[in-house]
């Protein structure tokens, strides 16, 4: 069982302190931010992810991403899901995410944007590359179906109940097995979601030129489900090692 270190927006001190399950491969104090937030990661497979999400407000050269109200496709913003920052990270829209890079659905994404140094925002195929990598694996698969992955990388804590077999929600001390500990920060998109119930992941791949790839999570869902967003929606991040 995995347990939150929650800590003060404010405090940058590092994440070691984050409790991780004995099956995961865990890197402590990974990597830096520019804010100087420490991040631990999880190796799964053959790549190396941020533990947590992002919750940098500067991107590596320096420059501030500002607090945005409104959603935006032209603007870089980031936005507060919650009281709990150093938790739950900030959501950032794609402008914020890219850092004027453009779509890439190469693997990796050799997209750095709003990730700090030497780590990259993951393409929809680095995705794609862990969800079957956990689907391939019997020890994070739930009643034996490939599909039903989600709880092996959502956080045990913080998300809503729910009574259905091998969903996010149900059983939360089964979930989490990788350490990838996706919590449900859910979205900004003119207003925000409730926390609890949902977590929303930026890719660096367009889907069009109004929307783009996330992975969703849900508390009521088994799955990792492939969507696509508009630019200007803000979500969760999770940067990959280069």
């Amino acid at each position: 069982m995995t347990v939150a270190c929650h800590k003060d927006e404010q405090d940058s001190s590092d994440s070691s302190q984050t409790e991780y399950p004995s099956t995961a491969n865990v890197i402590s104090n990974a990597v830096t931010d520019y804010d100087g937030n420490k991040y631990d990661a999880v190796k799964i497979g053959n790549q190396v992810w941020m533990a947590s999400n992002l919750r940098t407000t500067h991107f590596a050269n320096g420059d501030e991403i500002p607090v945005g109200e409104t959603t935006a496709t032209d603007q870089p913003y980031r936005y507060t899901p919650s009281t709990d920052v150093a938790s739950y990270g900030y959501l950032y829209n794609w402008s914020a995410v890219m850092h004027g890079a453009t779509s890439s659905t190469a693997n990796p994404s050799g997209v750095q944007g709003v990730c700090p140094n030497g780590w990259h925002v993951p393409s929809d195929a680095e995705w794609t590359q862990l969800t079957s990598y956990c689907g391939s694996h019997s020890e994070y698969v739930c009643s034996e179906t490939g599909e039903n992955i989600a709880k092996a990388l959502a956080a045990d804590h913080s998300w809503r109940a729910s009574t259905n077999t091998c969903a996010v929600g149900n059983n939360l001390n089964a979930n989490n097995t990788t350490g990838f500990s996706a919590l449900p920060a859910d979205i900004f998109a003119g207003s925000y979601n409730s926390v609890g119930s949902a977590a929303s992941f930026w890719t660096a791949t367009e889907k069009n030129g109004i929307s783009v790839y996330v992975r969703d999570f849900g508390y009521l869902w088994p799955d990792v489900k492939s969507n696509s967003y508009p630019r200007g929606v803000g979500c969760s991040v999770r940067c990959v090692k280069d």
